[in-house]
């Protein structure tokens, strides 16, 4: 039997660019929401129009509170659950030495690594993190912990094991040797790549090739992932990485890439082009089913790389400023016509919840300098976090919207859990133009958001269970 949702529905509808998403917000303040027994979408609109066939649907009324998509994080880490603003004492390189190299090699104990799946992913539930890219741990049984406890909650994922062949002794529990890496990563994919549907257009649990970046491995590393990717690629497998975090300052993370690999940009190295000069040693990595986060300061020759061969880039606008390394510039990215979706990138990131990552995203965009200073539109904000997260994993046709036909993944939100979000939307200025104030509600509901605030969470049209 279907079923009736009842509330105000915000949502991007279409295929838009960001460009676009203005134009495409739906906001349905009496609206409803059907979803068939499969999980899928079968209408939406105005709850006075709704046709007599649901008429016998069961319903779940929320009127007073909200409808939207659910929240897409393209870039987190789950090994670095426990790591939220962990103090290294300077900037990327610094705080991976310090803090996040030793707080990683603690998933060495199966039973840590238990206990961490458990938490990471009791977070996304509570954060309405319905699908995620996950940057995973080096051992093998912390994965299958982390994709166990995914699958029994009922959300997305997409990880991989973060691949290290080279790196400082803070890091040597999470090293292997280069056969040992990708005998790792095969087994990871033979494992559990599409392992609950067996076919990656429909799969909740999917997997990634990962290597943490290409400071962590080695040429030879790189032509053999190379290698596998050209193997894996038709079946869905993603790739994921850092790129261009830190600035390129003397001792910052890209002219350290340059220097080791004696190329002319840093995405080279993920392009083939890893030998000296930006001579092509192997397969490139990027495509279609590749993101890359931070992507901070990328040349012009960069964007237009990834934006040419359909890579997407993860922005994680609140580890950027935890851990000093910029601002991507907004307009010059999005401007290259690369999809830019968005990452927590807990835990140099402080927040699981993606409305406060764009609630950051809004601040540092409008602080940038001169007339790279844009103030983002709430349609955009919106989009960013779902539909554009959806089209960076390249399940747009699954989810990240709640057009008819897409599995039903969305959130309710009840204001009136978490007090200071009510007072905000019942206290805020009104506008006499119904788009404007359309334009203020949204806005002040992505930005007042707290997880209290999220009473369901629903994937496929079934709701997401937090582990205990």
């Amino acid at each position: 039997m279907s079923t009736t949702y009842l509330g105000h529905i915000f949502h991007v509808a279409g295929a838009p660019t960001v460009a676009d998403a203005r134009e495409h917000l739906v906001s349905l303040p009496d609206g409803a929401l059907v979803v068939s027994d499969t999980g899928t979408i079968e209408w939406i609109g105005a709850a006075a129009d709704l046709p007599s066939t649901f008429a016998g649907a069961s319903v779940v009324d929320n009127r007073g509170g909200y409808i939207v998509p659910g929240f897409v994080d393209a870039h987190v880490h789950f090994p670095q659950t426990y790591s939220t603003d962990s103090y290294g004492g300077g900037q990327l390189l610094e705080w991976l030495d310090n803090c996040i190299f030793p707080a990683e090699s603690r998933l060495a104990d199966p039973e840590f690594a238990e206990r961490i799946a458990r938490d990471f992913t009791r977070r996304r539930v509570a954060a309405g993190t319905t699908a995620a890219m996950v940057f995973g741990s080096a051992f093998p049984h912390a994965q299958d912990a982390l994709f166990r406890t995914t699958r029994d909650a009922g959300l997305r994922v997409v990880s991989g094991r973060g691949i290290q062949t080279v790196g400082p002794e803070s890091a040597s529990a999470l090293i292997t040797g280069e056969a040992e890496a990708l005998a790792l990563v095969r087994d990871e994919i033979e494992r559990w790549h599409a392992v609950d549907t067996g076919d990656a257009a429909t799969a909740r649990i999917q997997v990634a090739i990962v290597p943490r970046f290409s400071l962590s491995v080695t040429r030879e590393t790189l032509r053999a992932l190379g290698e596998l990717y050209d193997e894996v690629r038709g079946a869905g497998v993603y790739f994921h990485s850092h790129l261009s975090e830190n600035d390129s300052a003397e001792g910052g993370e890209i002219a350290a890439v340059k220097a080791v690999y004696e190329t002319e940009s840093y995405l080279d190295t993920y392009d083939g082009r890893f030998l000296a000069g930006s001579q092509m040693g192997g397969s490139s990595l990027l495509g279609r089913r590749s993101i890359f986060a931070h992507a901070v300061h990328c040349t012009d020759d960069e964007l237009a790389r990834l934006a040419a061969t359909g890579s997407s880039i993860a922005h994680c606008p609140t580890s950027q400023q935890f851990l000093g390394s910029g601002t991507m510039p907004w307009k010059r990215t999005t401007a290259s016509d690369v999809t830019v979706a968005l990452g927590s990138d807990v835990g140099a990131g402080d927040e699981w919840l993606i409305s406060r990552v764009l609630n950051d995203a809004f601040k540092a965009h409008i602080s940038e300098p001169d007339d790279a200073s844009v103030s983002l539109h709430p349609a955009e904000l919106l989009f960013t976090g779902t539909l554009a997260g959806a089209r960076a994993l390249d399940m747009e046709e699954r989810f990240g919207n709640l057009d008819v036909g897409k599995d039903a993944d969305f959130l309710l939100i009840d204001p009136e859990r978490w007090e200071p979000l009510a007072m905000l939307l019942a206290g805020r200025v009104r506008s006499d133009d119904e788009q404007t104030d359309t334009d203020r509600e949204l806005f002040a509901l992505l930005m007042g958001l707290r997880e209290p605030a999220i009473s369901g969470v629903y994937v496929q049209g079934t709701r997401a269970v937090a582990p205990q």
